[in-house]
C-alpha cells in the first residue's frame, strides 16, 4: 500500500512551488523588468508560476495574459510558446482541461513559429506533462523524447539545463512506473548530472531523491545486497541536508515531507524505530503544509507500521484518514483509491469482520468496474466517431463527382454558345469588309499626294542630317581626346594601388611572422612555467620527505643507537629491557618508514588504480569528526598510470587543505567519466573563502594543483560561499 502513494508522490509532487520569500524575490525583479520587454517575458513564466502555486490564481492568469499580448508583438514566437505552455500546465492543474488543451494549440501554433530549439523543446515537455497527466503515457514519452531532441540542439542558457533536467525527471519517473529500470536508472543519473550543471538547489534536491528510488528499487529486487540499501538512505539523507541548508530558496516545505516519506518507506522491515521517526515527521510537515498527497502517504507509512504491530483498528483508521486525505487532492489516481479499498478490505478480513471486509470489497469491484467501464465507453465513441468521420468522407467524395460532372456539362454547353457567336461575328465582318474596300480606294488617292509631300520633306531632312552629322564627327573627336585622357590616368593609378597592396601584403606578413614568433615564445614561458611548477612540487614534496626522515625515522634510529650503547651486559635484567625497549623503537621506525614510503608512491595506485586507492585515502582520513566520502560515476580507468598518479596527488592536495584551512566535518569526492572527459569534485562545508582575495595572491598549494592541470591540459573551477562550504571542480580530458 505504501510503495503506491511514494509512487504518486513522484509522480506528481508540484515542481514549481517556490518559498514565499522566492515569491516576494521574483516580484521584485519582475517589477524592476517592467519596460525592458525582453527581461520582463523571461521572468513573467516563473513568477506566473510561483503565484499559481501560492495560491494567487486570478494574479497568476493575469501576469500570462498580459505578458502573452505583449510576446503577440514580438516577431519571434519563442515567448508565446513558453507563455502558452505554462498556461496550459497551470489550467490542467486547476482541473480546466478544455482550457488548457486550448492553451496547448496555442503554444504549438507559436513554436511554429519559431527557430528557438529551447522554446520548442518546452512546448513538447509541457506537452507530454500534460498527457501524464491524463495517464497517456505512450505519448507523454514521445513528446519527452522530441524535446530531448531539441534541447540537445539547443545553445546553452541560464534555463536549459534546468528545463532538460525536469524531461529527464518525468521519464525517470514513468519508466519507473513501467518498472524498466535499466531506463529508470538512465534517466535518473543524466537528471543528476544536468541539475549539477544548473546549480540549482530546487534541482539537486530532485535528483537526490531520484537517485535515492533507483537503488530503493534495485535494493527490493535484490534484498541481499545491503550496499543498495546504504546508497538509496545516502542521497535522502543528502536531500534532507541539502534542504535545511536551503530553506529559503527550496522548494516548499512539502519537499520535506517528500523526503522524510521515502526514507521512512526504507526503513521499514530493518530499523522500525527510523521509520516510525521519519514518518512522523512527515506526517507532521505534510499536516503542517496542508499537502493532501503526502498526508495520505504518511498515514500509509503509519498504517503499515501498525499492521506489524497487528493493531488492524489504528491501521485501519490510518487508511481511513489517507482515502480521505486522496480525494482532496486536484488529481486523482483510481489505482491508489482502489489499493485503499482492498488494504482495508484485507484488515478487516483479518479482524474477523466480515461483513465490513465484503463491504470494502463490493466498493473496491465497484470502483474497478466504473474505471474501466469508462474506458470502454471512450473507445467506443472514439470508434464512432471514427465510423461518422470515414462516412462522411464517402458522402464529400460522392458530392464532388457529382460537381464535377455538372461542371462539365456547363462547359460544353458554353463551347456550343461560343461557336455561335463566333459564326455571328463572322458575318459582321464580312460587311465591314465591303465597307472598308469602298475606303480603300479613297485612300488611295489621297496616298499619292501624300507621297509627294513626303518626298520634298525627304530631301530637307537629308540636307539636315548632313549638318548634324559633321556636328557629330567634332563632338566625338573631343570625347574620344578626353577617353584617352582618363584611360592613362586610370593606369597610373591601378599601378599606384598594386604598389601599395605589395607593400601592405608586405608589412602583413611581416607582422604575423612577428606575432607567431610572439606566441610561440609565449608557448613556451607557460611550458617552462608549468614544468617549473612541477619541479617546485617535487622539491617541496621531497623537502617533506627529508623532513619526514629526518624527524621521524632519524629521531627514532638515533634514539634506538643510544639505548643500545647504554646497555651494560654484566646486568641481565637492565640488558633485557634495554633490548626490548631498542626492538619496539625499530618497530615504530620500520612503521614509519613504511608510512612515508605509501606517501610518496601508493602501492594500491599502483596495483589496483585510482579508485580503490582514493577509497582507500578517504577511509584513512577520516576520523570521528570527519567524513570523507567518495563517489565514482561512469569510471573506467581508462586514463593511465602517470596521469593517475598526478591526479591522485591533486585530490591529497585538496583534502588536505580542507583539512588545514577550511575546518570542515564532510568533504566528499566525486568523479565521473562522460565523452572523454573526466569530471573531478571536491566539496566541503567547511568555513569556505574569498575566491577573489586568493586570485590576488595565489598560495602555493594552489599554484602547485594549477600547475598540475594545466599539465594534464584541464581546467579548474572553484565556487566557494563564507561559512557555507567550498567546491572545486576540475575538467581532464581523456586521451
Amino acid at each position: 500500500m505504501h510503495r503506491l502513494l511514494i509512487v504518486f508522490t513522484l509522480l506528481f509532487c508540484p515542481f514549481f512551488a517556490q518559498a514565499q520569500d522566492v515569491l516576494s524575490t521574483l516580484e521584485r525583479e519582475y517589477n524592476h523588468a517592467s519596460g525592458k520587454t525582453a527581461e520582463q517575458l523571461n521572468l513573467a513564466p516563473k513568477y506566473a508560476t510561483a503565484l499559481f502555486f501560492h495560491h494567487l490564481k486570478s494574479r497568476s492568469y493575469q501576469i500570462l495574459e498580459t505578458n502573452i499580448s505583449l510576446a503577440a508583438k514580438e516577431p519571434d514566437g519563442k515567448y508565446s510558446t513558453i507563455l502558452y505552455a505554462v498556461q496550459a500546465m497551470n489550467y490542467r492543474l486547476d482541473n480546466k482541461e478544455s482550457e488548457s488543451l486550448r492553451s496547448l494549440d496555442l503554444a504549438k501554433a507559436y513554436s511554429l513559429k519559431t527557430n528557438n530549439n529551447e522554446a520548442k523543446g518546452y512546448f513538447h515537455y509541457a506537452k507530454g506533462w500534460i498527457l501524464t497527466r491524463n495517464n497517456k503515457t505512450i505519448d507523454a514519452v514521445a513528446a519527452y523524447l522530441k524535446a530531448i531532441e531539441y534541447y540537445e540542439n539547443s545553445p546553452t542558457t541560464s534555463t536549459l539545463y534546468g528545463r532538460f533536467g525536469n524531461v529527464a525527471k518525468e521519464l525517470s519517473t514513468i519508466y519507473s512506473n513501467l518498472n524498466d529500470y535499466q531506463l529508470e536508472e538512465k534517466y535518473s543519473k543524466q537528471f543528476l548530472l544536468l541539475a549539477s550543471r544548473q546549480n540549482d538547489p530546487n534541482l539537486i534536491f530532485d535528483s537526490y531523491m531520484r537517485m535515492g528510488y533507483v537503488y530503493e528499487q534495485k535494493y527490493a529486487q535484490n534484498p541481499s545486497n545491503i550496499d543498495y540499501r546504504t546508497k538509496a538512505e545516502q542521497y535522502y539523507s543528502k536531500a534532507i541536508t541539502l534542504f535545511n541548508k536551503n530553506k529559503e530558496t527550496m522548494v516548499n516545505k512539502t519537499s520535506l515531507s517528500y523526503a522524510a516519506i521515502n526514507l521512512a518507506n526504507l526503513y521499514i522491515g530493518f530499523d522500525r524505530d527510523k521509520a516510525m521517526q521519519y514518518a512522523q515527521l512527515a506526517s507532521a510537515v505534510s499536516i503542517e503544509t496542508g499537502d493532501p498527497i503526502h498526508i495520505a502517504s504518511s498515514f500509509g507509512i503509519l498504517a503499515e507500521l501498525a499492521i506489524e504491530d497487528k493493531n488492524y483498528d489504528l491501521a485501519k483508521s490510518y487508511f481511513l484518514k489517507a482515502s480521505m486525505e486522496i480525494g482532496k487532492s486536484p488529481v486523482r489516481d483510481h489505482n491508489i483509491e482502489l489499493s485503499l479499498l482492498e488494504s482495508l478490505s484485507e484488515i478487516s478480513e483479518k479482524q474477523g469482520n466480515y461483513k465490513e471486509a465484503l463491504t470494502y470489497y463490493k466498493s473496491y469491484v465497484d470502483q474497478y468496474k466504473s474505471i474501466y467501464d469508462q474506458e470502454k465507453l471512450d473507445i467506443t465513441k472514439r470508434l464512432e466517431s471514427q465510423f461518422d468521420k470515414e462516412r462522411q468522407e464517402q458522402k464529400y467524395i460522392k458530392l464532388q463527382l457529382e460537381s464535377d460532372k455538372k461542371a462539365q456539362q456547363i462547359k460544353l454547353i458554353n463551347i456550343l454558345r461560343a461557336q455561335r457567336e463566333q459564326v455571328y461575328n463572322n458575318l459582321k465582318l464580312v460587311e465591314e469588309n465591303q465597307r472598308e474596300r469602298l475606303k480603300f480606294s479613297e485612300l488611295e488617292s489621297e496616298k499619292k499626294e501624300q507621297q509627294l509631300r513626303l518626298a520634298k520633306l525627304e530631301t530637307q531632312q537629308k540636307n539636315n542630317d548632313i549638318v548634324n552629322f559633321k556636328k557629330l564627327l567634332a563632338f566625338k573627336e573631343k570625347i574620344n581626346t578626353y577617353y584617352i585622357v582618363f584611360i592613362a590616368i586610370f593606369i597610373v593609378l591601378i599601378f599606384l594601388l598594386l604598389y601599395a597592396y605589395k607593400q601592405r601584403a608586405k608589412s602583413m606578413k611581416q607582422r604575423d611572422e612577428l606575432h607567431a614568433l610572439a606566441m610561440e615564445k609565449e608557448k613556451q614561458n607557460s611550458k617552462i612555467s608549468t614544468l617549473t611548477a612541477l619541479l617546485e612540487g617535487q622539491e617541496q614534496e621531497r623537502g617533506r620527505l627529508a623532513r619526514d626522515l629526518h624527524d621521524g625515522l632519524g629521531g627514532l634510529l638515533s634514539g634506538t643507537k643510544l639505548q643500545l650503547s647504554s646497555l651494560d651486559p654484566h646486568q641481565s635484567g637492565a640488558l633485557e629491557e634495554g633490548i626490548s625497549k631498542s626492538i619496539n623503537q625499530i618497530d615504530g621506525a620500520v612503521e614509519e618508514l613504511r608510512r612515508v614510503a605509501h606517501n610518496l608512491m601508493p602501492d594500491l595506485l599502483m596495483k589496483y588504480g585510482l579508485e580503490v586507492a582514493i577509497r582507500e585515502f578517504a577511509s584513512r582520513m577520516s576520523s570521528a569528526v570527519l567524513e570523507v566520502h567518495t563517489e565514482f560515476i561512469s569510471y573506467t580507468n581508462s586514463i593511465s598510470e602517470e596521469k593517475q598518479l598526478i591526479l591522485y596527488r591533486i585530490i591529497q592536495e585538496l583534502v588536505n587543505n580542507a583539512i588545514k584551512h577550511a575546518q570542515t566535518s564532510e568533504i566528499i569526492i566525486q568523479i565521473s567519466e562522460e565523452e572523454n572527459v573526466l569530471h573531478l569534485t571536491v566539496e566541503d562545508n567547511g568555513k569556505g573563502f574569498d575566491h577573489a582575495g586568493l586570485s590576488l595572491r595565489k598560495t602555493a598549494g594552489f599554484h602547485n594543483i594549477e600547475s598540475r592541470v594545466q599539465f594534464l591540459k584541464g581546467t579548474m573551477n572553484i565556487t566557494s560561499e563564507l561559512n557555507i562550504g567550498t567546491s572545486i571542480e576540475l575538467q581532464i580530458p581523456i586521451f
